[in-house]
């Protein structure tokens, strides 16, 4: 069985993984808002530049960078969203227990804005992940028609 002082210490490690997990999550928002700002100009511009200048290497490892990057966010931002919901749940449920409803009330608030955040900004990079793939494999479908 694990003694006082380990799970005592595990507990503390955890704690400290809420504020890094927070900070992690808005910067993967940011992105996102980014990716998104970027879609047009790529859709419009960038991808029918690589057609023109008929440089399908380019444009496939352009389009492997971009697409591995909204997979990144699909992926990771629905994980800090759940880290974020977990974590400040095992403190608010000890402060339930202790009547400190106000602390119960922050957690509760904390678990339930990192895992609205979380779901969004995932479903944005996915969204963006299927229109890239999308877009350049009809880009590279298009250029190996014409060789």
């Amino acid at each position: 069985m694990m003694s006082s002082y380990s799970i005592g210490l595990m507990h503390q490690l955890v704690a400290l993984l809420l504020e890094p997990v927070i900070w992690g999550l808005l910067a993967l928002t940011a992105l996102a808002v980014v990716e998104l700002g970027m879609l047009p100009a790529e859709r419009y511009k960038g991808i029918p530049r690589f057609i023109k200048q008929k440089n399908a290497e380019s444009l496939e490892v352009i389009a492997i960078k971009r697409i591995e990057r909204s997979d990144f966010i699909a992926r990771i931002a629905p994980m800090l969203g759940l880290m974020g919901t977990l974590i400040p749940l095992g403190p608010g449920l000890s402060a339930l227990g202790n009547g400190e409803l106000d602390i119960l009330t922050t957690a509760m608030s904390v678990a339930f804005d990192t895992t609205v955040l979380g779901l969004l900004v995932g479903v944005v990079g996915f969204v963006i992940g299927r229109l890239r793939r999308r877009w350049y494999d009809q880009a590279l479908t298009q250029l190996e028609a014409r060789s």
